[in-house]
């Protein structure tokens, strides 16, 4: 579904795509960048800090059905969509402040894929935002591991940025026995941020009712009139539930913390 001012969603087109946005963005044309990428070996230390006891802090992406083997690719969360998660962002403090640098950042998360993984062709939620990956602990180049976006395809440098166009239709593959780990950003492009909140509600509607359609697969086969009252329902309830989920996530590491003081 594209608006009128030629933003377009997912969740109603499912692939679909057919917008002229690159498939690869250059990094260089993103002033931020290079502050990130001098600054990625404090990243991927406190990576390494997280993920030294094991997997105790990763969480398998929600959409299991993106995998073809369970639990191989999963994700430490920063930031989602405006919500801000103070457990993993306290415990990265170098981290958290690069991206809290970086203008229109929206999302953002360490992310794991396991060794002789695959995540299956797919498309990203809006064409607002401009995904990136940036390399930390990177197994091997292609053809071994690698990444695909429509026709194009490119490795994953340690330090270094991939940056994409999450809409068009993208896989990745990791072939080798070592998992790969990188930073993944959300960032709005400039164009857009004026329109950030609305955009934030209808992907953040969105990807509630994906969620919720894997355990209610019938939701899919409904009218679209009835998917289109959904999804009003569900972004309009992200707008009040976002500022309220924050609130009560603050009050919960302020609590844990008093309860369990480092």
């Amino acid at each position: 579904m594209s608006s009128n001012n030629g933003i377009w969603y997912s969740f109603f087109d499912r692939g679909n795509f057919k917008g002229s946005e690159p498939y690869f963005y250059n990094p260089a044309d993103f002033e931020w960048t290079k502050h990130l990428e001098a600054n990625w070996l404090d990243i991927r230390e406190e990576l390494d800090q997280l993920i030294r006891g094991g997997d105790q802090n990763m969480q398998a992406y929600f959409d299991k059905a993106m995998v073809d083997v369970a639990q191989t690719w999963k994700t430490i969360p920063f930031f989602w969509w405006g919500i801000k998660f103070n457990k993993y962002c306290s415990q990265t403090p170098k981290t958290t402040a690069l991206l809290e640098s970086v203008p229109g950042m929206l999302s953002a998360s360490f992310n794991m894929l396991d060794g002789n993984s695959v995540i299956k062709p797919h498309n990203g939620d809006t064409n607002a935002i401009v995904r990136c990956h940036l390399g930390l602990h990177i197994p091997a180049p292609l053809p071994e591991a690698g990444f695909r976006v429509g026709t194009e395809q490119k490795s994953w440098e340690e330090g270094k940025f991939l940056i994409f166009c999450d809409a068009h239709e993208h896989t990745a593959w990791n072939n080798s026995p070592n998992r790969r780990y990188i930073l993944l950003m959300d960032v709005m492009l400039p164009k857009h941020a004026a329109q950030t909140s609305t955009i934030q509600s209808n992907v953040i509607g969105s990807l509630f009712l994906q969620s919720a359609a894997q355990k209610l697969p019938f939701l899919y086969k409904l009218p679209m009139i009835a998917q289109v009252g959904l999804h009003f329902f569900a972004k309009n309830a992200a707008k009040i539930a976002l500022p309220l989920w924050n609130a009560l996530d603050r009050m919960r590491y302020k609590t844990n913390k008093k309860i369990n003081p480092a």
